[in-house]
């Protein structure tokens, strides 16, 4: 017997939406560029060849179109992991539940996600505008733990060393490593981006390690970070939502990947704050390899 998703499960909008991104599902592309800023999804629109929808809803901004014939969408996500979690979840059902009969789909819609971003260096040899594609990233926030299965698409070894590494404290999340889905990175890695390992940290003060006035439960978490190899490869850079991201699309049966533009040198501690036009360069590059 099939289940039927309950109203307090899937909250759907009077208006056939989705509850908190406000889309309806004829409105969904297969192909789908994530941003954080809402800002930056005007910034894509104006890119595209046509606009059918420009929909928002509290930091959730998403419009529709064609690019040089293709159907794409853009959506903002937001700051951080839950966001994410809302919003591939709202997506994944506007693809693979029916909206009337509240019941999963007999087949399976596979969407195609990647999300650009900013993000922080931790290597001396990363610099400010280098791009680097989360080719395996690691959630801190705990999301993915909450989630049956977790297990089979997470790099277990992984996980196991880094804490080991690190020392992990018992009071935080346990950490999930999740690699992006290969045929995507294929895509839409080229020899201008660099390939990496991403840090998805809970929050951007002290779990990235940033001391302003309330003292760190480990001072020196960055640096063993930093220090931390495996199979040779190092952590590459810090960024807020990879993990989750790569992590939610595995188990929905999704393809998602991220390509960050850094915008600041942790082990330099230098910072760019005028890194809209080679965000804006990143956009394009990935529409045009979409």
């Amino acid at each position: 017997m099939k289940r039927i998703i309950p109203p307090s499960e899937l909250i759907i909008n009077a208006d056939g939406s989705a509850f908190h991104i406000h889309l309806r599902p004829e409105q969904l592309r297969d192909n789908i560029l994530l941003v954080g800023d809402p800002g930056r999804v005007s910034m894509v629109a104006e890119m595209f060849d046509t606009v059918d929808y420009d929909v928002q809803s509290r930091e959730f901004h998403a419009v529709g179109g064609s690019y040089r014939g293709k159907p794409v969408m853009c959506i903002s996500h937001g700051i951080g992991s839950d966001n994410i979690e809302i919003v591939i979840t709202e997506l994944d059902a506007l693809a693979n539940i029916d909206f009337k009969t509240r019941e999963v789909k007999p087949e399976h819609r596979t969407l195609n996600m990647v999300r650009v971003g900013t993000s922080g260096s931790l290597q001396p040899d990363i610099h400010l505008g280098d791009y680097v594609i989360a080719e395996k990233a690691t959630g801190t926030d705990g999301i993915l733990n909450y989630y049956a299965d977790r297990d089979k698409v997470c790099d277990l070894e992984f996980e196991r060393e880094f804490v080991a590494h690190t020392g992990w404290l018992k009071t935080w999340a346990a950490p999930y490593t999740v690699d992006a889905d290969a045929s995507l990175v294929d895509r839409i890695g080229r020899d201008d981006m660099l390939r990496g390992c991403t840090m998805s940290a809970v929050g951007f003060y002290a779990p990235q390690g940033r001391c302003v006035r309330l003292p760190l439960a480990d001072p020196d978490l960055n640096a063993k970070i930093e220090s931390f190899r495996y199979n040779g490869k190092p952590v590459t850079n810090f960024e807020m939502e990879s993990g989750c991201l790569q992590g939610m699309a595995k188990l929905l049966g999704h393809r998602a990947m991220t390509v960050c533009c850094i915008i600041a040198e942790r082990v330099a501690t230098k910072t760019n704050t005028d890194y809209k036009p080679r965000v804006r360069e990143l956009l394009a590059t990935v529409l045009d390899r979409f």
